[in-house]
Parts: C-alpha cells; structure tokens; sequence
C-alpha cells in the first residue's frame, strides 16, 4: 500500500503534509509510519507480510523519529496505533483495528500485532493462515475477486 487510506492526492500541496516511503504527516496532527503485519503460514516454513500503515500519536511519531536511526530503539515500549489500511479480502473493513507497533533495529521496518480480537485479520495473525490462502490472497490482489 503506498499511502495510508487518508490520503489522496489534494493533500500533496497542502503544508505540512509530507508522504515518505516509511513515514507519513498529513498537515501535522496525523502521523503514520510504515510496519510490517505478518501471518504466520501454518504449513510452510513461512510467514506472510502485509506491508501497512499505522497511525501514531504526535508523541509516539516524534519519540520514534528521534530513535529512528539509534539502535536502542529496539528497547522502546510498543507503541498504541491505529491500522490505517484497507486491506482488500476482509468482509469487515481492516481501518482502525487497534494495533501495537514494535520497533525493530534500524534499517528494518516495524512489526504490527494486532488487538486479539475476533476481526477475521486479527485471528490469521494469532492462528496463521495456509499456503492455500496465500494462494488466495495472491490471485485476488492479481486479478481480482472470481465471478461465479
């Protein structure tokens, strides 16, 4: 996803608003970062990642950019957020899930963890998916849903 699901193009001129690869402000009382959502493939030795967008509070945004490149950010509580992706394939829309965000060591992307919950997204994290969903997922986000 290349921008949070606030964003449209009108924004790109307003002051203040600044959209980066990892990290995004809409005219500054909106503070997003990039992090990475994975699920666990339970018959694969492997995960899969939705690469999202997640919104912080103007402290937590500011505390994470100060430690952005130190590598004792790693020692940094999980920060409260907001999903701020749509993500396509959930009946029930992905916005605003509830979500901690666990900074990782400098150079890599932040890990997602959903609230348990029981938002068909939140239990693939906590449970896993299989290679078979994957599949799913893939040919969906390729060539669309299927017609019957």
């Amino acid at each position: 996803m290349p921008a949070p699901a606030y964003w449209n193009d009108d924004l790109a001129h307003e002051p203040g608003s600044v959209l980066g690869e990892e990290q995004y402000v809409i005219a500054g009382p909106h503070y997003f970062v990039r992090a990475n959502l994975v699920l666990p493939v339970v018959d694969a030795d492997t995960e899969f990642v939705w690469g999202v967008w997640v919104s912080l509070s103007e402290q937590n945004f500011q505390q994470m950019e100060r430690l952005w490149d130190k590598p004792e950010r790693v020692d940094e509580p999980p920060y409260f957020g907001w999903l701020s992706t749509v993500l396509p394939l959930y009946e029930t829309s992905t916005l605003n899930l509830k979500t901690k965000l666990r900074t990782q060591p400098p150079g890599t992307r932040p890990l997602l963890d959903l609230e348990p919950t029981d938002h068909p997204l939140a239990v693939e994290q906590r449970t896993g998916i299989t290679r078979a969903r994957v599949q799913v997922i893939a040919e969906q986000l390729l060539h669309g849903p299927v017609s019957n």
